[in-house]
């Protein structure tokens, strides 16, 4: 995005090493980019780290400042690109995992946006089955109210019901749904693939069941396994087991179900209390940046003293993302 809205040739990006045509700050008019703005007024762009290690990245660390901070802290910004930091004031590595866009909502069969109607929290009875869950735009939880029909769930929904299905016993430790499950809600759909239904059609505003299929389940697990593997091989850069808390910046850190998250292992176990969510942290570092020329500085120093890893060329990487597709053994200790 850095690349094509400055103009920029981004071909070298699509294949390995993905080197940026441009890592360094620029400062361009804004009549060279065709903004309808003053212009003779000057855009600056942050730094970048590497290929998929952009300059939002640049912002969220001058944001948080890990580089000033004495405990190790692990950062990731979660999206369609994942980008993971892992540091304090003795350094910071970063990486960044090929998530997917199934996190925000995009390739699961009923995701969408986190919109009014949107399905965002979700609790599955372990015995009946039968879910309870939250819909952005109304204050209680259904069945108790039901004044906005469910339309679809948004990523933290999906975290949350994914974990729960595991926990119900509906899907086993390898995410398969486990057919066995004599109960209306479990069935094979009309594409054959064994779903869940968390909302009937007479619950939502599609006049059809809002379901959680076999490939929504898969999708998730190539995502976390991503981000678990990445942090993984950053911590062992470091040469330590665990970093002392995690921050999760984004929409989707925001709003994520901390104990879901982990029972699913998206990252390395970590007390919830030691789990912070931060918001749009690459926004406030922009907005930082706009205001502070000193950010700008202390942005350029950064980005060239971050140590980047490309998770892809270590040898064990293979191995240990098929091993990071099985869901965590302890789940029902971490709820």
């Amino acid at each position: 995005m850095h690349h094509l809205f400055l103009g920029l040739d981004p071909q070298n990006l699509g294949g390995s090493p993905f080197v940026p045509a441009s890592k360094g700050p620029l400062n361009i008019k804004a009549r060279d980019l065709n903004l309808r703005m003053n212009g003779a007024a000057y855009i600056h762009a942050l730094p970048l780290i590497a290929g998929y290690v952009g300059a939002d990245n640049v912002a969220l660390l001058i944001a948080e400042e890990p580089h000033k901070k004495e405990k190790l802290g692990l950062y990731i910004d979660i999206g369609t690109n994942g980008e993971v930091d892992l540091g304090n004031k003795e350094g910071i590595n970063c990486t960044s995992c090929a998530t997917g866009p199934a996190l925000e909502g995009a390739q699961i069969a009923f995701g969408m946006r986190a919109a009014p109607g949107a399905i965002e929290k979700v609790e599955i009875d372990p015995e009946t089955l039968d879910p309870t869950f939250k819909i952005i735009g109304q204050e209680e939880w259904y069945p108790e109210k039901i004044d906005t029909p469910a339309r679809g769930i948004c990523g933290s929904g999906i975290i949350d019901v994914v974990a729960q299905m595991y926990k119900a016993g509906i899907i086993d430790q390898s995410g398969r749904f486990d057919k066995n499950r004599e109960n209306p809600r479990v069935r094979q759909g009309r594409t054959n693939r064994m779903e869940y239904v968390l909302a009937w059609a007479s619950e939502t505003g599609q006049k059809r069941d809002v379901v959680i299929n076999q490939q929504d389940i898969r999708s998730v697990q190539l995502a976390k396994a991503a981000l678990f593997v990445g942090a993984e091989i950053l911590l062992e850069q470091r040469r330590v087991q665990l970093p002392e808390f995690i921050v999760l910046a984004g929409a989707f850190g925001n709003f994520i179900n901390r104990e879901s998250a982990l029972a699913l292992g998206m990252f390395p176990p970590c007390k919830p209390e030691d789990i912070y969510s931060v918001g749009n942290a690459a926004g406030d570092g922009a907005r930082l940046a706009l205001l502070d020329r000193e950010k700008r500085n202390e942005a350029l120093q950064v980005a060239r003293e971050v140590r980047f890893v490309e998770t892809a060329r270590d040898e064990s990487f293979q191995a240990r993302f098929i091993e990071a597709l099985a869901f965590p053994q302890n789940i029902r200790k971490m709820y």
